[in-house]
Parts: structure tokens; C-alpha cells; sequence
């Protein structure tokens, strides 16, 4: 009961990835993906083991389509698996076994993978591929955000009893360096996609001062006085 979609910015190549559930917590649950490597992201019956063991085989350079071969032949129910794995050049491959709830799809499209499970219909992962594409010089971030949206609007997730709400959400892009650019996450609330969005676009108005402080502590302001900046909309 999740809906996911991993993706590769071809302007600046940074790697991303966006998923949203039912379950809780699910941005903690996304460690595979790595800046000049590329992404691996397991989801329905989850193995988490998936995800490392992918990104150890990009890096040695392996397609997408034989990690994905390997993924298959290390585990002894790959049937009930949803997988999307795409590489540093945005090469990408997806997987929905045979024992994954119904509706399960996925899109595999030029820098992206849409992929989901326990949904309304096909017209979810649809929508999702038309939210990534709307805008393509939006930053990655808000790329993902707005494919998230697009699942939801379309229905979402759907269980025995009907519709499912988000409940958690997560966007997670890496650029260069060993840490995400951006990692924000909604861990439980009744509108996760929605909340998710707030972080998000409050994160941004912060980003250069976290990153910049960082970089160079001497000239770096205190907080306060930034906060007494955005608020004066210097």
C-alpha cells in the first residue's frame, strides 16, 4: 500500500527519490539510494537487504537489469517484491511480482521509475508520471512532490475497506556529497502529502543558511538573526 517514484534530474544529475504509505515511518526505510551511484528501492513485502546489495553492484558498474537478475536470484520470494532501480546515467528497471497486492504497476520512463502497490488502479502510477513530467525545469525535489500529489489526487491507495490515507511521506535527493541534499519526511499524520509539501517548502527557505554555515562557520550569522531576515523578507 505505497507509491513511490525514483528519478535522475538530467540537468544537474542529482538522484532522488519520493514515496508515500499508508504505513508509518516510511522515510527511515529508504536507504538506497547514493549520490554518483544511483537508487534501489524495494517496497510491498519489503527486503530491506534489497536495497544495499543493489548499490553495491552499481557501483561496480553492473546494468540495472543484471542487479535486478541478481536481486532475483538471492531471494526466494522476489515474487512478492516491488522493486525500481535505476543507475547514475538515469537507466532504469522496475519489478512487480506476481504476489504483490492488487492494483501493483509500474512505469519505467526516460530518468524515472513510478511504481506502487494496493492502489485505486493503473490511473495512480499514470498520474504520478504526469505529475514527475509537468514541469521539467522544476528542481528535483519539487518534481517528486508533484508526482506524489498526482498519485494521490488519483486515487491513492486502496484497501479492503476501501480508500487508504497517506500517513507518511518522504523526499530524499543527493547531489555530490556523501549526505542528501535534501531529506525531508512526514513519519505519521492524517494528510501526509499535504504536510510533507509544508516541510518541504519551509526546508527550502532555510537551506542555503544550514548549508552555508556549515561551510564557512567565521562569517556565518546566527540563526535568529536569519529567522529576523525571512521574516523581514530580506
Amino acid at each position: 500500500m505505497t507509491y513511490s517514484i525514483i528519478a535522475r534530474c538530467p540537468r544537474t544529475g542529482r538522484l532522488g527519490l519520493g514515496i508515500t504509505t499508508f504505513s508509518i515511518a516510511a522515510g527511515g526505510r529508504c536507504e538506497g539510494i547514493l549520490a554518483g551511484v544511483g537508487i534501489c528501492k524495494t517496497q510491498a513485502y519489503v527486503n530491506r537487504g534489497n536495497d544495499p546489495l543493489a548499490l553495491s553492484l552499481l557501483a561496480q558498474g553492473f546494468t540495472p537489469a543484471h542487479v535486478m537478475s541478481r536481486l532475483a536470484a538471492n531471494d526466494p520470494d522476489h515474487d512478492y517484491r516491488q522493486i525500481a532501480i535505476l543507475d547514475r546515467e538515469g537507466n532504469g528497471v522496475g519489478h512487480t511480482g506476481s504476489g504483490t497486492r492488487p492494483w501493483s504497476g509500474h512505469t519505467v520512463g526516460m530518468g524515472f521509475v513510478a511504481f506502487g502497490n494496493v492502489l485505486a488502479g493503473p490511473q495512480v502510477v499514470e498520474a504520478i508520471v504526469a505529475g514527475f513530467l509537468a514541469d521539467p525545469e522544476a528542481p528535483l525535489e519539487f518534481r517528486l512532490l508533484a508526482a506524489l500529489e498526482g498519485g494521490r489526487n488519483a486515487g491513492g491507495q486502496v484497501g479492503a475497506q476501501g480508500h487508504l490515507p497517506e500517513r507518511s511521506a518522504a523526499i530524499r535527493v543527493v547531489a555530490d556529497s556523501d549526505y542528501p541534499d535534501i531529506d525531508v519526511r512526514v513519519d505519521l499524520h492524517d494528510d501526509a502529502v499535504v504536510e510533507l509539501r509544508r516541510v518541504l517548502e519551509e526546508f527550502k527557505r532555510y537551506e542555503v543558511f544550514y548549508r552555508e554555515r556549515g561551510r564557512n562557520p567565521r562569517e556565518a550569522i546566527t540563526q535568529d538573526e536569519f529567522v529576523a531576515r525571512l521574516e523581514r523578507g530580506a
